[in-house]
């Protein structure tokens, strides 16, 4: 495997004297799909919040492109190239679509150059720029928060339970996408699933978190025990 585009050792974390986080460790190489898998509590949502510096780490390093970025506050973390689509909306409902995507995009010419992206992957958010956010299906909702997200020309994307909701043909759709960035754009991606089918249908690699630490990981292929890893999913 080529050269670590991210790195992440023996991270800890948590909120206030509560550990989530208990010496994860794992590594991202450019252009690939990592699926973090783990059912509700596990630590997924708060490992990649810690990665983009919402959460504070309590030990470990997280490095990015060979850089120590642990701590790192987000706004820094996205200059760097790290972009984050999270589990809970945070659209600006009462704005359009256009201005959704705008923010953080510092100049009209530079946004216009950047459409390009949205233009490859999510062709429908271009047919909506004038649109409401607010008035936007439950899918289309979740596009808009990647697109925002990819627009902001990111080398690694973290998406937190993007097919949470979704009926199946949308996220036959969303695998679709996010192989497309991968392939087209070249842009890793750090996606936290509970759905083992969609997950496993597009990354290179897994790792399953349970208490705040990693019990399985390895190769997404044809190999893959789907029955062992359903095991660490069941309630």
């Amino acid at each position: 495997m080529s050269t670590a585009l991210l790195s992440v050792q023996k991270l800890s974390s948590g909120y206030g004297a509560s550990a989530v986080l208990r010496d994860v460790s794992f590594d991202i190489a450019k252009g690939e799909i990592f699926v973090v898998l783990g059912k509700n509590g596990m630590g997924k949502s708060t490992l990649v919040k810690t990665i983009m510096g919402f959460v504070r780490p309590t030990g470990g390093t997280v490095l990015f492109n060979s850089k120590v970025v642990t701590g790192v506050q987000p706004h820094l973390m996205s200059r760097l190239g790290v972009a984050h689509a999270p589990q809970e909306h945070t659209l600006f409902t009462d704005l359009s679509v256009e201005d959704n995507l705008k923010v953080g995009v510092p100049t009209d010419q530079l946004f216009q150059k950047r459409l390009g992206a949205i233009e490859l992957v999510f062709p429908r958010m271009l047919e909506r720029l004038k649109q409401r956010a607010g008035t936007l299906s439950g899918g289309e909702q979740k596009m808009l928060l990647m697109s925002r997200a990819l627009i902001a020309e990111p080398k690694l994307m973290l998406i937190d339970e993007i097919s949470e909701g979704l009926q199946p043909a949308m996220v036959d759709r969303m695998s679709e996408t996010l192989v497309k960035i991968r392939d087209e754009l070249n842009i890793a991606v750090i996606l936290v699933e509970q759905n083992l089918n969609f997950a496993l249908s597009i990354a290179n690699r897994y790792a399953v978190l349970k208490l705040g630490e990693i019990v399985d990981h390895g190769v997404a292929d044809s190999h893959t025990s789907v029955k062992r890893l359903s095991g660490h999913l069941m309630i």
